[in-house]
């Protein structure tokens, strides 16, 4: 497929979509404080560049998918689910995406082609070769991207998967979020080498290391991963470098780094770049920007209050959408 030029539709579409990540993750981290969300929360911040351009890259009409790990409320939002479900799932009402049994770490959308939210460190990483394995077998022209932090290729389920992947030659394209630390864990502490992609040459993979604060790089190296899986069921292995602004989750004192890394980060932030771009072509107005401010405003506004409004589960939804004895006689107890 040939490379989509990016215009300055592309541009405004990037500004909207990733304003509006970073207030809906500022307002549920507010919202954690005032007890209104609880459980973990795991904020997105600094890293929107990577989904801007994974998206950018990816084919929906063919049915392309998205798993990932459990820092997951952004990333449904940007395959096509109503934000405002998303918030009501953080609140854990019957209005959320998974009715509420979810909750921050378990977002869901089978109508949206996003696999999930997943809680367990890596687990996400054999689901992930496993869509794309069904694809290639059902004869779908889809691609699966999945997502991981740079803590889960620690696991041995990634050196499995990675094996299999090239074995079976399945188009997925595996993308590490290198965020640089896992929960409060260095890279440098983890592993004798820091350059994450070159795992992927222990499995004869095609493996790249891009920049993940900027959209265009992110959509460049997706896209080129995405073709290959496309075409030829070749997987490739990402390492996007990227940062979070926020801690590890809400209960991250972040002792490991200093306000001073974090402030070096904030000079490239994703979202002033793209906007830096927008107004040196002159692709909108001050007053066109601040209308597509007021917008996100009012829109994360309205989450909120969707949310506030949706009723809590009932007693008995327990027993809704779990297996039972009763529906399946076979099965002894």
């Amino acid at each position: 497929m040939a490379k989509k030029k990016i215009t300055k539709a592309t541009y405004l579409k990037w500004y909207e979509d990733m304003l509006l990540w970073r207030k809906f993750e500022d307002k549920a981290g507010a919202l954690y404080i005032q007890q209104k969300i609880r459980g973990f929360l795991h904020l997105y911040n600094g890293q929107e560049a990577v989904l801007a351009g994974s998206l950018f890259a990816m084919d929906l009409e063919k049915g392309d998918k998205m798993i990932t790990a459990y820092r997951n409320h952004v990333q449904p939002i940007g395959m096509g689910v109503d934000p405002r479900r998303i918030m009501a799932e953080l609140f854990g009402k019957k209005g959320g995406t998974s009715k509420g049994n979810g909750g921050s770490m378990h977002m869901f959308s089978v109508e949206y082609n996003f696999y999930g939210g997943h809680g367990i460190v890596g687990g996400q990483i054999p689901l992930g070769a496993g869509l794309a394995f069904a694809d290639k077998y059902n004869g779908s022209d889809a691609v699966t991207l999945c997502y991981m932090g740079d803590g889960a290729v620690r696991q041995g389920s990634f050196h499995e998967t990675m094996n299999l992947a090239m074995l079976w030659k399945i188009p997925v394209v595996f993308i590490i979020e290198n965020n640089g630390y896992a929960m409060g864990t260095s890279v440098e502490r983890t592993a004798n080498h820091t350059d994450i992609y070159k795992l992927g040459l222990g499995y004869d993979m095609p493996c790249a290391q891009i920049d993940g604060m900027n959209p265009v790089e992110v959509y460049n190296g997706v896209q080129e991963a995405v073709d290959r899986a496309r075409k030829e069921n070749i997987p490739t292995l990402l390492e996007i470098k990227t940062y979070r602004y926020k801690g590890h989750s809400m209960s991250d004192a972040q002792h490991y780094r200093t306000k001073e890394e974090v402030a070096e980060y904030q000079k490239i932030d994703p979202i002033t770049q793209v906007l830096d771009v927008i107004m040196d072509k002159k692709y909108a107005t001050k007053k066109e920007i601040e209308e597509i401010d007021e917008r996100v405003k009012n829109l994360v506004n309205e989450c909120v209050d969707f949310a506030e409004a949706s009723p809590f589960p009932d007693a008995e939804d327990l027993y809704a959408d779990v297996y039972m004895q009763e529906d399946y006689p076979f099965i002894k107890s």
